[in-house]
């Protein structure tokens, strides 16, 4: 298993020193897109049905994300380092991170909830794209090599949009309609920050732990928490900071 790991992060090396002297083909930076599209309408059926099941189904699934999540960034944190005291904290720290992120998660409306899941798979749908087609200057290159500014500002536009339509669709035929998109197209921004942060902030574990996925689990996305890294971001970010004016406005 080591050495296929470190076959594989060699392999990731030659890549990134590629990329900084070659422009490859677009098809090639976007070479990975049908495994990903498939295995991400496979997660979005799973988890459109227990939002539509609701209550206990929901719950259970939830859960049972959060757990593998959970099992996931511990095995990162035991390869990351070999000092017990980091180790134990690193675990305490994700345990409650996760885990108020996930309780969170099954304490809300399903409509907000459907709000944040909207605007966290917009920002990864306009990261993508944007990353692959315009790339240029790299977000934090010592992190996370493969992020770009452009991924970042895209993230943000599709997330905006995304909102902005949402929030047009279904907002009263008044006055407020548009204050209403304004600021739900400004909530977008700002979960496709939060979301790209907590995206990065899984990548510098994972580098520290010298790993290119959390796991295998999911063809074209690696494992459980690569998925919902910038969704448990977001989750808890509002848990802690903004739930109560948020919640006002759903």
């Amino acid at each position: 298993m080591a050495a296929v790991e470190q076959r594989i992060r060699k392999r990731d090396r030659i890549k990134a020193r590629t990329r900084r002297f070659v422009e490859l083909p677009l098809r090639l930076r976007t070479s990975d897109l049908p495994k990903r599209a498939a295995s991400a309408a496979a997660m979005l059926l799973v988890a459109g049905t227990a939002l539509w099941l609701g209550g206990g189904w929901l719950d259970a699934f939830i859960a049972l994300v959060a757990a593998v999540c959970l099992a996931e960034l511990i095995r990162l944190v035991r390869r990351a380092t070999p000092h017990s005291g980091f180790r134990t904290a690193g675990v305490m720290g994700g345990a409650i991170y996760i885990a108020t992120a996930a309780l969170f998660l099954a304490s809300i409306a399903p409509a907000f909830l459907l709000e944040l899941a909207l605007g966290v798979v917009a920002t990864d749908t306009g990261a993508y794209f944007a990353g692959r087609v315009i790339g240029g200057p790299k977000l934090a290159p010592r992190i996370s090599p493969s992020k770009t500014w452009a991924g970042l500002v895209g993230g943000a536009v599709f997330a905006a949009l995304a909102l902005g339509i949402e929030a047009a669709v279904t907002a009263d035929t008044d006055g407020s309609a548009l204050l209403a998109v304004g600021a739900a197209a400004a909530f977008g921004v700002i979960i496709a920050v939060v979301a790209q942060s907590g995206d990065l902030l899984e990548s510098w574990l994972k580098r520290k732990a010298k790993m290119k996925d959390s796991s295998n689990l999911i063809p074209g996305h690696g494992g459980v928490f690569d998925r919902v890294d910038g969704f448990v971001a977001v989750a808890f970010a509002v848990a802690v900071i903004g739930a109560p004016g948020l919640l006002d406005l759903w």
